[in-house]
């Protein structure tokens, strides 16, 4: 006798709109019908235009800047739980503002938890994510956490890229884990980019640490924003002799320059996720899109169905 499982409802903020399509769709179900009213003034409503009373809800929604997809998340968490939905769970493929997540100098703030503190306040039952800037964030929630790992996607399409001679490369000290997490699967070896700032954004001193000659490196990072970083460790690394550079980046956040800075560099490819759309009009010869989707449905059918997702983990 086949264990009958409560309805689920999908629902997708405006700047995840493609993205949930394509989960929903892997699972099985359609997107429900939100409307939003605005303002003249830009003020915003979003309205569930049917019924989720003792349901479990998925809202889909990144929350990279502007603030207003944080704010839509927010008011669409709190529609459902003033709706009487049962479960109500935040599936935020980027989890934006997480690279704030201490105090790094005086008298600034802590976004990441403040946002984690927002998100539960306005109803959210359990958090589902991808690649947080920094793992200690699950801490921050008192709710259920599910932490994904982009890993999950990439390492099967590098296997099947069957590239020769391949190093695995991280761009800054912090990321070293992740690099010699999936140097490990690929049975490959790691270099690590040592690099200071001047600021934010802006890189003002790298160093090796590691020999890439003769090697096809493979950058690893969990999300492209300026893309600076990137490009300068390619050219760093071409300079001292490797054959190929690609990278690999979760979140496409890719501000400022960073689509041009791409095009320009000595990359030869920029694999990322479908967490963050691409901007249209911009140059994307060299960045080719793997969709997390079927990962994300995966894990909301398990969720759904009270099933384990460990095996959905490969870091």
């Amino acid at each position: 006798m086949n264990q009958q499982f409560p309805e689920a409802k999908f629902f997708a903020c405006k700047q995840s709109e493609v993205l949930a399509e394509k989960i929903a769709t892997k699972y099985g179900a359609k997107l429900g019908n939100v409307i939003t009213s605005t303002y003249s003034d830009g003020e915003y409503q979003p309205s569930f235009e049917e019924s989720v009373r003792g349901l479990r809800v998925f809202l889909i929604g990144s929350t990279n800047p502007s603030a207003d997809h944080l704010m839509e998340l927010l008011l669409m968490l709190d529609a459902a739980k003033r709706a009487s939905a049962r479960h109500i769970t935040a599936v935020i493929p980027y989890y934006g503002w997480a690279r704030q997540d201490r105090k790094d100098k005086s008298r600034v703030p802590i976004a990441a938890k403040l946002i984690a503190k927002m998100l539960e306040t306005a109803g959210a039952t359990r958090i589902i994510t991808m690649d947080l800037h920094a793992a200690q964030i699950q801490g921050f929630f008192e709710k259920p956490v599910d932490h994904l790992f982009a890993s999950t996607i990439f390492i099967p399409h590098l296997k099947a890229m069957n590239i020769e001679n391949l190093m695995i490369a991280s761009p800054d000290m912090g990321g070293s884990k992740r690099a010699y997490s999936y140097a490990k699967k690929m049975e490959s070896d790691v270099v690590i980019c040592y690099k200071q700032r001047e600021k934010a954004n802006k890189v003002s001193f790298m160093e090796l640490i590691g020999n890439v000659e003769g090697r096809n490196v493979i950058l690893v990072d969990d999300m492209v924003d300026t893309a600076g970083t990137l490009t300068k460790a390619a050219d760093l690394m071409i300079e001292r002799g490797a054959i190929s550079v690609r990278a690999i980046a979760t979140h496409p956040v890719l501000s400022g320059e960073a689509y041009e800075r791409i095009q320009n560099s000595k990359l030869e490819e920029l694999i990322v996720t479908d967490t963050i759309p691409l901007k249209e009009g911009k140059p994307t010869d060299k960045i080719t899109v793997v969709s997390c989707a079927k990962l994300f449905a995966d894990v909301l059918k398990s969720v759904n169905e009270n099933r384990s997702i460990s095996g959905k983990f490969l870091m």
